[in-house]
C-alpha cells in the first residue's frame, strides 16, 4: 500500500477573498488622503501623520513613497491637465477660439471634485509658505498659460501669462474656496462663455 504524501511543512494560508493591494493603490490611497488635507488645511495644517491616518498606513510608508511633506505636496499639486495637448489643441485651432477652448479646461476642473481639490491645495499653499507660491509659478504660469501665449506667437508672452494666470487663479479662489454662490450654479457653458472673452484679450488682445 502507497504511503501518503507527507503534508508540506510550512503550508501556505488561504488566499484571502478579493484583490491583495498594490503599490499602486497604496500610492493614490495615500495621495488621495494628502489632496484632500492640502485642500481643506493648506500646507501648515497637513501633517504626513495625518495623511497616513486618513490612508490607513504607517507613517513611515508616506515617507517611503514621497520623502518629506514638501515632497508630497510637489507630487499632489501638479496640473491636473495634460498642458502639451491642451496647448497643441489651442494652437492648432482658430486663434481667436483660444480663451474659449482655455475656459473650457477650466471648466472641466470646476466640474471635477478630484481635480478641482488639487487647485485649491495649490492656491491654499500658495497664500500660506513662499514655497507654494513658487510650485504655482512653476505649475501654472511656466508649464501652461506663458508656453501658451508664447506658442500663439503674442507679443509681451511673460505679461500675458501673467494677466491669464491671474484670471484663472482667481476665478478658482472665487469659486471653489470663496464660495462666491452666483458662481455655484453656473453650468460649464456659462463660465466659458464668460471667462473665454476675457482670456481672449489677455492671449492674443492688443495691450496698453
Amino acid at each position: 500500500m502507497p504511503t501518503p504524501p507527507r503534508p508540506p511543512l510550512n503550508p501556505s494560508p488561504p488566499a484571502r477573498p478579493g484583490r491583495r493591494p498594490g503599490v499602486s493603490e497604496t500610492r493614490e490611497s495615500i495621495l488621495a488622503a494628502a489632496r484632500r488635507q492640502f485642500a481643506e488645511g493648506g500646507f501648515a495644517k497637513t501633517s504626513v501623520r495625518g495623511v497616513a491616518k486618513e490612508a490607513g498606513v504607517d507613517p513611515g510608508l508616506v515617507r517611503h513613497y514621497f520623502g518629506s511633506k514638501e515632497d508630497l505636496l510637489r507630487e499632489v499639486i501638479s496640473i491636473p491637465v495634460d498642458a502639451s495637448a491642451l496647448i497643441r489643441q489651442i494652437v492648432e485651432g482658430p486663434r481667436d477660439a483660444a480663451g474659449s477652448v482655455l475656459a473650457a479646461a477650466i471648466a472641466g476642473i470646476l466640474a471635477d471634485d478630484e481635480k478641482s481639490a488639487v487647485i485649491t491645495a495649490l492656491v491654499r499653499t500658495a497664500a500660506t509658505e513662499p514655497e507654494g507660491a513658487r510650485m504655482v509659478r512653476d505649475a501654472v504660469s511656466r508649464t501652461v498659460i506663458t508656453p501658451l501665449a508664447m506658442a500663439l506667437q503674442s507679443d509681451q508672452a511673460e505679461l500675458r501669462g501673467a494677466l491669464t494666470a491671474s484670471q484663472t487663479i482667481g476665478f478658482f479662489v472665487a469659486h471653489r474656496i470663496v464660495r462666491l454662490e452666483p458662481l455655484q450654479g453656473l453650468d460649464r457653458q456659462t463660465v466659458v462663455a464668460l471667462l473665454g472673452p476675457t482670456l481672449q484679450r489677455y492671449l492674443t488682445g492688443p495691450l496698453p
